[in-house]
């Protein structure tokens, strides 16, 4: 890292506030880079972008000299001010790059904005990324030379392969982003405005909630290490299918996070000897042992029941017991996950639909569900694939943003409508020189602005446009109970975003536009029907074993019921039953 001298430890001293104020045992994460990895140049910048210590050529020689010491496999450079200004930055990146061949990644292209702290830990992560992802992007690239490569990004968006550059640290969500993407624009045509997302694969569960639209956040985390760009609002746990049952020291039972992988995998895989949610599920009659991975995978049922009741030993339960105090902890775990986007941000799920993919979410989503009281949920077409097809999906994405201070921004709309149109025509001249973009794509643009009110220390992020305060201050009132509409604003960055949309074919019914009756569509029920016991919380029960692709259009299936496919499970219980609509299977209480 090269910085201005005199800041070298702003990573180690950090900010104040910590997750647990009083804990005097609190262990720091690990740092990105070490201490004596660190160079401090004199130069300064003003906060307005003004030179007050120019960068001298001697200390751009103790830089280089400082690196070739330690033979670094990437450089981060972080000024003070920089975006303000980012003269001194630019030119020490042309001399380090040139000099010594490797990645050099400046903040005033990664974040360019206020904050010190914040926009460090984000160059860094850039930084410690980028020749991995860069040496991956570029291998990529040469095998498939002569075709279109697209990277996806963790706004849910995508970009050129070529257009990547050093923006390795835009990546960090990409797999997550890719299925939220696709699970809002499937809802978003089937009519409904407020979904929560619900993704829940081998090692854990990411979820994420809709209103009108995808939230983002800049607040993400990494290692407790803030990444200050904007992220789709993702928040995970440690809690898949193959997520590990244990006992703590103090005799309780625990659901992940660690995870048995797919070697050793489960018990039932074979190999491992740690039970985890997929066994849970076997063992209960839920996941179907003939029809897993489309019937291509052989499971060891026999090993199960030993390994529950060994399990079970220690707290004094049977396998049967044991197996579903697994599925308990682990929907518990799923449940409090979705409360984080939703009631802790003031938004009640009873008003939304669970829109579940994954591999493993099918087999959990209506208990799940039971207990957030929402009452329909959508199971896919490929759910267990519906990130990847998010991403073969998604428009491509170019963001940039700037910072500024503007008081009284309500008397100064013509000064921020020039910034905004000053971004928005660089971000063109961008979109047109990337390589991969032909001329049938639609490209439209948004903004956004960062904005408080005079005297607060943090922003809320807005969209531009006409009644932008009211937004603002509707925004603030849900987040905090008040407004305060008689006071000034203050707008410190703007925003823009040029989407090219890659018309991709799309599903369109706008089933739920109106209010669409689930309950008048007729009863399927297929005439090879297979009938099981699969075990509940309140004892077993004989259900029908359903495969998805036999069920009709508009006809639906009564619970209890399994439904299987070659992606993923569904279980549905006696109070619930799936109809299958708009390549979706739509599942809706009907006893509340």
């Amino acid at each position: 890292l090269i910085t201005t001298a005199g800041f070298e430890d702003v990573l180690f001293i950090g900010r104040q506030n910590r997750p647990a104020l009083y804990d005097f045992m609190v262990q720091k994460p690990a740092p990105i880079i070490l201490r004596n990895h660190i160079f401090g140049v004199r130069e300064r910048m003003a906060y307005d972008g003004k030179v007050i210590l120019p960068l001298e050529e001697q200390d751009i020689e103790d830089a280089l000299e400082f690196c070739r010491s330690l033979k670094p496999e990437s450089v981060a450079i972080c000024f003070l001010h920089s975006y303000a200004n980012p003269e001194h930055e630019v030119f020490m990146q042309k001399r380090l790059s040139d000099a010594l061949n490797i990645p050099v990644t400046t903040s005033s292209s990664v974040l360019p904005e206020f904050r010190e702290y914040e926009r460090l830990c984000t160059t860094l992560i850039n930084a410690y990324l980028n020749p991995v992802v860069g040496n991956y992007i570029s291998r990529l690239s040469r095998r498939v030379k002569g075709t279109g490569l697209y990277i996806q990004q963790s706004n849910g968006g995508c970009l050129p392969a070529d257009s990547m550059g050093d923006r390795a640290v835009t990546t960090l969500l990409s797999g997550p982003a890719g299925g939220v993407q696709a699970a809002w624009r499937q809802a978003e045509s089937m009519g409904i405005d407020n979904i929560i997302t619900f993704d829940m694969g081998g090692t854990s569960t990411d979820v994420s909630l809709c209103s009108g639209g995808l939230t983002y956040t800049r607040d993400y985390r990494i290692d407790d290490y803030p990444v200050a760009l904007p992220i789709i609002d993702i928040h995970t746990v440690g809690a898949g299918g193959g997520s590990i049952a244990w006992i703590d020291r103090g005799g309780l039972m625990q659901v992940g996070p660690r995870s048995a992988g797919a070697d050793p995998g489960p018990v039932c895989y074979g190999k491992g000897s740690e039970i985890t949610v997929t066994d849970a599920n076997l063992f209960l009659g839920r996941l179907r042992a003939e029809s897993f991975l489309g019937g291509g995978m052989r499971l060891y049922t026999h090993r199960l029941e030993p390994a529950f009741e060994e399990l079970g030993a220690h707290i004094g339960l049977d396998a049967r017991e044991t197996a579903l105090g697994v599925i308990s902890l682990v929907n518990n775990s799923m449940v409090q996950a979705i409360r984080a986007v939703s009631v802790e941000r003031g938004y009640d799920p009873v008003s939304f639909s669970l829109f579940c993919y994954g591999g493993a979410a099918g087999l959990h989503a209506c208990e799940v569900a039971d207990a957030l009281e929402i009452r329909r949920i959508i199971v896919p077409e490929r759910a267990g694939v519906f990130s990847a097809q998010g991403m073969a999906d998604a428009d491509l994405v170019f963001e940039r943003s700037a910072a500024l201070v503007i008081r009284g921004a309500e008397h100064r709309e013509d000064e921020i409508e020039e910034h905004i149109n000053s971004l928005v025509e660089a971000l063109k001249a961008e979109v047109s020189g990337s390589g991969n973009i032909h001329g049938q794509e639609f490209i439209k643009s948004e903004a956004f602005v960062d904005c408080r009110y005079h005297g607060q220390s943090f922003e809320l992020t807005i969209k531009w446009g006409p009644n932008w305060r009211e937004r603002f201050e509707n925004l603030h009132r849900r987040l905090y109970g008040h407004a305060f509409s008689d006071r000034g604003l203050e707008v410190t960055a703007v925003r823009v975003k040029v989407i090219v949309e890659r018309r991709c074919p799309r599903s369109e019914r706008n089933l739920f536009a109106e209010n669409y009756d689930m309950s008048r569509l007729p009863e399927f029920v297929p005439d090879d029907s297979l009938v099981d016991e699969v075990i509940f919380s309140k004892g077993p029960e004989k259900v029908n074993i359903v495969s998805r692709v036999s069920i009709e259009e508009n006809f639906r299936v009564i619970g209890p019921a399994v439904i299987i496919d070659d992606f993923t499970t569904v279980l549905i219980p006696e109070t619930w039953s799936a109809a299958n609509l708009s390549e979706s299977l739509v599942l809706e209480k009907y006893v509340w």
